[in-house]
């Protein structure tokens, strides 16, 4: 079957050689050690936390537990590993199958930002094909959640189509559209250098809900009333919308697999992210499992 962005065969994927890096943890603050490993074809992408003896979590969607300021998976017996949906928009970008994430702490660092930073990561560590069947959610039918002014659906369609659109009451970011077809050259031009971003009145009550203790000007586009205040640090006009869309790609990374259809998101986040994909497989009428 022909579908857009595309252009490997469709064989699993890992990487082939282990590569470390380190940083704050965009949160929790303090220094993370990450290791990414290649994986077994089949097992998907695993999160291990070294620090708590070696536990581990898969990513996917109903692992995840917490949504309100980053996409938090857990084992369900106290050990998470949160902000994950950077690494794993870089992960599905670079159309990564398998792939062992170790950490010493609560998140991976946050590096830049954004998932450029992930992307060289994973570049520098070689991708390699490996035997195995890769799989792809298909949707069949539209799927819609809603919360308040936000939204966010799956359509059927041939490829990975994203259309989403932004409202904020700055001057700052306005009202933002993008609209980005996935593939791993597109995406790497277009969404992954595009940074997270925060508001500096937000900032004191998140540090003393013990949140946000690791964002910097190096590594967060910081918004003060019309103004961002690390502006030179901008890729795009439109960073905020495409960094929504990264958001999003890494949030349907939990999937399972690659999901052939189109979102539309209208000032959602990570919550609807999860809830759409849970309401996606709540129905098997919604979708059908295809091998690529």
């Amino acid at each position: 079957m022909a579908l857009v962005g595309y252009s490997r065969a469709m064989t699993r994927r890992t990487i082939t050689t282990e590569i470390s890096t380190q940083g704050p943890a965009l949160h929790a603050g303090g220094t993370v050690n990450m290791t990414l490993s290649p994986a077994p074809s089949g097992q998907g992408v695993v999160f291990r936390r070294s620090d708590m003896g070696g536990r581990e979590i898969p990513a996917t969607y109903d692992r995840v537990g917490e949504t309100r300021l980053g996409t938090v998976i857990s084992d369900g017996g106290g050990a998470t590993v949160g902000v994950i949906e950077h690494l794993m928009a870089a992960v599905a970008g670079a159309e990564i199958d398998d792939l062992l994430v170790t950490v010493d702490g609560p998140e991976p660092p946050i590096l830049d930002g954004d998932a450029l930073s992930y992307l060289m990561l994973l570049e520098r560590a070689d991708l390699k094909d490996q035997p195995g069947v890769r799989r792809a959610v298909r949707v069949t039918r539209r799927v819609e959640v809603s919360k308040g002014d936000a939204s966010a659906a799956l359509e059927p369609g041939d490829g990975r189509h994203f259309d989403f659109d932004i409202s904020f009451p700055t001057a700052a970011i306005g009202m933002q559209t993008f609209s980005f077809d996935l593939s791993p050259p597109e995406f790497r031009l277009k969404i992954a250098p595009a940074r997270t971003f925060g508001f500096m009145h937000e900032l004191d009550a998140l540090n003393k809900a013990g949140l946000g203790r690791g964002a910097s000007l190096e590594n967060t586009l910081a918004i003060d009333g019309d103004t961002v205040v690390n502006k030179p640090l901008m890729r795009f006009a439109d960073e905020f919308v495409r960094h929504k869309i990264l958001d999003a790609i890494g949030d349907l990374a939990l999937a399972g697999g690659p999901i052939i259809g189109r979102f539309v998101g209208h000032r959602s986040g990570h919550t609807q992210n999860n809830a759409l994909l849970r309401a996606l497989f709540a129905d098997p009428q919604n979708y059908e499992m295809v091998d690529l």
